[in-house]
Formats: structure tokens, sequence, C-alpha cells
């Protein structure tokens, strides 16, 4: 049975992946305010969650104390110190470490932290926050009787995928960097636009509603997207003109090209952390 301790949940970063978690469990229903916790070095940037009855501190320890579940959304520069900070705190009979930080592997956060609890990898997205995310999961042998547990935390959230963990790199960059790379196409589908006549805030509006339109036809109805471009392009149509337009110009390259690139830079987040010179990491954790 599910004690009130092991519902708490403790988020370790309070920035912009840590908010939105937050947001989309209070939005879902998933956990009252009063079950979650999130620290911030400057907890008095956190105030409109504590508005909302979230519990705001600065003490990592504290916070993993008074919860079952320990979300690691800091920083790959962070992590270490973080997990040297909180590892006697840890009960592997109680607590279950969930990673959201980049580049940062099971076996590595384990030896960090002590080894003393399972460990599951995620990845999601800002989509959390309005229970759109895309949330890829890995874990090794030892973590593997908690995944469904730690699926649980992401569903109502969006939807989720467990993968290898070799994989989660890639999950990274399509997933987690990918939402960025479809709101940049999807703030040039704006653009062009106005430029044929629409106000700003039509243009922002119809081709985000286009685009998620598009993403629903393919989610729902399992389609591969050729089949639905080819639903709308017609000889010598309109559609077609667009679309080789687009490949002149070098659009899906360009897109690929981006995935791969940030593919390579979110292995090394982590590692090149540890590299970092010491007196840039006291900088940043003052910050």
């Amino acid at each position: 049975m599910e004690t009130e301790v092991n519902r708490r949940i403790a988020v370790l970063g309070g920035g912009n992946i840590a908010r939105a978690l937050v947001e989309g469990w209070l939005a879902s229903g998933f956990r009252r305010p009063g079950e979650l916790s999130v620290t911030r070095r400057r907890p008095e940037l956190l105030q409109d969650l504590a508005a909302r009855s979230v519990r705001v501190l600065s003490d990592n320890r504290e916070a993993v104390r008074e919860a079952g579940v320990v979300v690691l959304a800091v920083q790959p520069q962070q992590l270490r110190g973080v997990l040297e900070e909180i590892g006697p705190a840890l009960d592997r009979h109680r607590h279950l470490l969930v990673s959201v930080v980049s580049g940062a592997s099971i076996e590595e956060i384990r030896a960090a932290s002590g080894g003393a609890v399972p460990v599951v990898r995620a990845m999601p997205n800002t989509g959390i926050a309005v229970c759109e995310s895309m949330t890829c999961l890995a874990a090794d042998a030892d973590g593997a009787a908690r995944l469904d547990e730690v699926r649980a935390l992401f569903e109502p959230v969006g939807r989720t995928l467990v993968i290898q963990e070799e994989m989660m790199t890639g999950a990274t960059a399509l997933c987690a960097c990918g939402i960025a790379f479809f709101l940049r196409a999807i703030r040039a589908a704006s653009q062009g636009g106005t430029e044929i006549g629409f106000h700003p805030e039509e243009a922002t509006l119809l081709a985000a509603q286009t685009a998620k339109g598009a993403a629903s036809l393919l989610v729902s109805g399992h389609m591969h997207p050729e089949r639905e471009i080819d639903r709308v392009t017609t000889p010598r149509g309109c559609t077609i003109a667009g679309l080789n337009e687009m490949e002149h110009r070098g659009f899906s390259s360009a897109f690929i090209k981006a995935i791969l690139v940030s593919a390579r830079k979110a292995e090394r987040l982590f590692r090149d952390a540890g590299d970092e010179p010491a007196g840039r990491r006291r900088l940043r954790r003052r910050a």
C-alpha cells in the first residue's frame, strides 16, 4: 500500500523542466500540491509554486528525507555535487531516483550517489506542462522492477516509451531538443502566414493548430507521414510546389542535421561538465 511518504515527490532543481513537471502533475491531478517538493538554491524564484502550496526549499537533503521518489532535474554540471550531497540520506527500501539529466548514465549516477537506491532515467520534454510530453524511459537490471512505477509518473502528462539506455541520447535530441525544433518550424510557418496577409496572432494560431492536427493524424492513426502528405498533394497543385521548394532549400536535411548535432552534444554534456574548471563550477553553483 502506498504511504503518504511514498506519494511525495521531491524534484531537485527548479529550472524549466522541473517547473514543467510540477505544472503537469498539478494540471493532471496526479498529485496534490502538498505532495510535491521543489528545491532551488534561490527558493524565492519559486514563489509562484509556493503560492500554490507546493513545498519550496533550498535543502536537498531535507526534500529527500520527506519523499519516496526523488527526481534529479539539475544541470549536468551540478549533478555530481547534488548526488554526493544527498547520498547519505538515500534509503534503498524507500527511495527511487529518477534522473532527467542529459548525458548521465545510470552507472554514473549510481556511483556518485553511493549506489544505495534504484535508478531510472527519463527523458521528457516541456510538453509535460500541458500533459503532452513524449517521455522515454530506461533502466538497468536493478531499476527494471521500478519501471512501471516511473511510467505511472509520466503517463498522466503525456505518452511514454521504454527504450534501451543506449538510446537515451537519441531521445534527448529527438524529444527534448525536438520540441524546440518543431516550435521553430511553427514559427517559420507563422511568419510565412504574416507575409501572405494574416495578422501575426492569426498566423500563429493557424500554424500551431495545423501542426497539432498533423501530429494528431500520425499519433491517433499510426500512419506514415508520407501517406498523409500524399492525401493533400495533387498533380501540379500548390502543395507539391511548396514541398519541392522546401526540399530545394534544404528543409529535411537541415532538420536531420539538427537532430544529429544535438545528439552528439547531449552525449558529451555530463562528461564535459566533469572537465569544467573548478572555479567556473563554483560560480555556477552560486547562481
